[in-house]
């Protein structure tokens, strides 16, 4: 296993818990966080993306982003979730 993945798996669930935490003080609204990953996510998958950037590749770049997207709804929920979860539902969902 590449020691990258573990680290990027504690810094995208650090992400969420930070995107928790300003939805409980009252800063951000669920809505918000949603809509500013929404936009990032169609901006990594446009296809205005040069030819030399690959499909694989783009995905790659919007996983980080669509897990927040994922841990987002959890929160909103109510519902608890780790990393395995988030990304067997990422990969569902593509």
């Amino acid at each position: 296993m590449n020691t990258a993945n573990p680290q990027l798996e504690g810094l995208y669930l650090a992400l969420a818990a930070i995107n928790r935490l300003l939805v409980e003080k009252g800063l951000v609204s669920h809505v918000e966080i949603q809509d500013v990953l929404q936009t990032t996510e169609r901006a990594v998958l446009a296809d205005d993306k040069p030819l030399s950037i690959s499909s694989s590749h783009q995905k790659a770049v919007a996983f980080p982003i669509r897990l927040l997207l994922l841990a987002n709804e959890a929160h909103e929920q109510g519902k608890t979730f780790c990393f395995d979860d988030l990304a067997r539902e990422i990969g569902r969902r593509t």
